[in-house]
């Protein structure tokens, strides 16, 4: 337990993501905001520390055979995943969303006005993880394989025109905060996801589905802020003279 108590909770959930339910289930952002210690989020969220260890060491012992440890992918790989995995499921999803929201609005605007503040934030939201992807994929990824290659081929790299991969490296994790945030208010306006008693399977559908969005969008946010950028940036200190 004391090597826990060491470790920020993004480092807990890099090391087994089975550990991100039970910050899930006090609503501690994990990927966002995964710097701080778990007596840090303890303390903010009035929870008892001790209580939360045993939360934790109950779902490791639970078998799982779905717990990929990542820290061990090479790092150009975690890229190809994150882009394929990921991005893939965000350019898929973003539309069908669209649609389902407009139409909630249209039909059940006028009983519960708070739709229209959804659809205003997921749009938002929407536009920049389209263009933060973009930035994402001809930019850092592509720099990241670079120095994967480098280091296998063992080759010396000019410093790249950004200067350090810490400088996108922080444009990425604040625009992270900024969507993880856009989707704290979303969750709260949705009473977390919740459907109204008059809802329709429409209604029903689309909040699913806004909900499923959000947990891909952490785990997502949690693979590059916990685990590829960090490495991303000790792997830079090799060609550092």
């Amino acid at each position: 337990m004391e090597n826990t108590l060491e470790k920020t909770i993004g480092q807990m959930v890099a090391d087994d993501y089975r550990i991100a339910q039970v910050f899930k289930n006090h609503k501690i952002d994990f990927c966002c905001k995964g710097n701080r210690s778990i007596e840090e989020v303890a303390e903010k969220y009035r929870l008892d520390v001790q209580v939360l260890l045993a939360e934790i060491d109950e779902v490791q012992r639970q078998n799982n055979n779905d717990n990929i440890d990542f820290k061990l992918w090479p790092l150009d790989l975690l890229a190809d995943y994150i882009e394929k995995r990921h991005h893939r499921y965000v350019e898929e999803k973003i539309p069908v969303l669209k649609q389902y929201l407009a139409k909630l609005c249209k039909v059940h605007g006028d009983r519960h006005p708070e739709l229209f503040d959804i659809n205003e934030h997921f749009n938002a939201s929407a536009g920049e993880l389209a263009m933060h992807m973009k930035k994402e994929e001809l930019l850092l990824f592509p720099w990241i394989r670079k120095m994967v290659k480098a280091e296998q081929q063992r080759e010396l790299l000019d410093r790249p025109h950004f200067g350090t991969v810490k400088n996108p490296i922080a444009m990425m994790m604040q625009e992270h905060e900024n969507e993880g945030e856009r989707f704290r208010v979303i969750a709260g306006l949705s009473n977390d996801y919740t459907p109204p008693a008059d809802a329709c399977n429409t209604y029903r559908v689309a909040f699913s589905l806004l909900k499923e969005f959000e947990e891909d969008l952490h785990r997502h946010i949690h693979l590059e802020n916990n685990i590829l950028f960090p490495m991303a940036e000790i792997l830079e200190q090799k060609f550092v003279s």
